[in-house]
């Protein structure tokens, strides 16, 4: 098992914050780039919105996830939106931080997320365009977190340390996001009417359209699970599949024109944002990606060992939005990144093996619509 995957030793976590990289997990490839023998051609790519950058923060889950949504709204022909990101991180930190209180200190309150937790602040806040609330201050051009997250941190240390909870806690709280987002407003014009966020958002999205979907041995099929993952924080429930239909799921959704938020593992040797490809190589040799290499054969037993050992993790939530071939005619899957587009060739687009996304995807989220009945009823729902 150690020859599958070998992981970085410049792998690091999303509070050091590589700019343009990932919320959790990511590896910095510091190589000068060599020639790669994948070159791809695509085969289905559905329609999306530009690619965004989220630059120094840790919040891929939801630039995937609204992302995926703009998609869902250009399918269902709403229109094309722009819609702010972090307007769901500024409520997904205040919904955090109260967790964490309530449980003690045990729970996540970072930077990571999942894709529900955008769907969550949805319902309960609604949702606003990226022209009305940028979470950008004055003082700055990108989502720039780190000081941010430091000062929750340790402010929540610190009155967790002391064992009484001052009544006041979440106000103050506050006011470190609105110093360092901004106050997300109550109301706002656009396109010449007046919304709140939630009306707003109840005009484009509704939220009980989606599900999401994981694939480990551990858990029993076909029922809802709590996904045992840090960024799981709200102890949302997950449909749980045989790899085999879990994947039906992802190529049923691509061919009837959906889309889906992919959260998986990103911090393995065989994953190159800058060589636009994704694959599980038997063999790790030197210039991986000067020829098209063997890849392992997945099974579950495969994924849930990977899983079990932590050489398979939740680093990074992206966009899957199509299908493409290599030279040899191998398929693979377009993911559209959120690290901006100068930082490979591809425009912030790569293309992930199959073998990649059967062994390396944590999850998924769909919508409803996209699952193919016979797996729907399974999952005791229908279309």
């Amino acid at each position: 098992m150690k020859q599958i995957i070998l992981k970085s030793i410049a792998v690091i976590y999303c509070v050091c914050l590589i700019f343009s990289f990932s919320r959790c997990k990511s590896k910095q490839e510091i190589k000068p780039e060599l020639p790669s023998a994948y070159i791809f051609s695509n085969e289905k790519i559905l329609p999306v919105t530009s690619v965004k950058n989220q630059s120094k923060s840790g919040t891929c889950w939801s630039f995937a996830t609204v992302s995926f949504l703009e998609s869902e709204l250009l399918r269902e022909g709403k229109g094309e939106y722009d819609l702010s990101e972090m307007f769901p991180v500024y409520y997904s930190y205040i919904s955090k931080a109260v967790k964490k209180i309530r449980r003690h200190g045990n729970s996540a309150a970072g930077q990571g997320g999942q894709a529900h937790d955008v769907l969550n602040v949805i319902r309960d806040y609604g949702i606003v365009p990226e022209a009305i609330y940028s979470g950008i201050p004055q003082s700055d051009s990108i989502h720039n977190h780190g000081k941010m997250a430091n000062d929750l941190k340790e402010y929540l240390q610190t009155i967790l340390k002391e064992r009484k909870i001052p009544e006041n806690w979440l106000n103050n709280y506050k006011q470190y996001l609105d110093a360092h987002l901004g106050l997300p407003p109550q109301s706002f014009e656009y396109n010449g009417k007046t919304y709140t966020p939630l009306e707003f958002a109840q005009s484009l999205i509704n939220v009980d359209d989606y599900v999401e979907l994981t694939s480990y041995e551990c858990y029993p099929f076909y029922e809802k699970i709590i996904l045992e993952i840090p960024d799981n924080w709200s102890n949302d429930f997950y449909y749980n599949l045989p790899i085999d239909e879990f994947m039906n799921v992802i190529d049923n959704a691509l061919e009837n024109g959906y889309t889906i938020v992919w959260d998986g593992d990103v911090s393995e040797q065989g994953f190159s944002h800058k060589n636009c490809v994704a694959i599980v190589p038997v063999e790790h040799v030197e210039n991986l990606f000067s020829a098209v290499r063997e890849e392992y054969k997945v099974d579950d037993n495969l994924r849930q060992k990977t899983f079990d050992s932590y050489e398979t993790t939740d680093d990074h939530l992206m966009h899957l939005v199509g299908t493409s071939t290599d030279s040899i005619n191998k398929k693979y899957y377009v993911i559209k990144n959120s690290w901006g587009t100068k930082r490979n060739k591809c425009g912030g687009f790569l293309h992930m093996s199959e073998a990649f996304v059967r062994l390396k995807t944590v999850a998924i989220m769909v919508n409803k619509k996209a699952i193919p009945e016979n797996i729907a009823k399974k999952i005791r729902y229908s279309n």
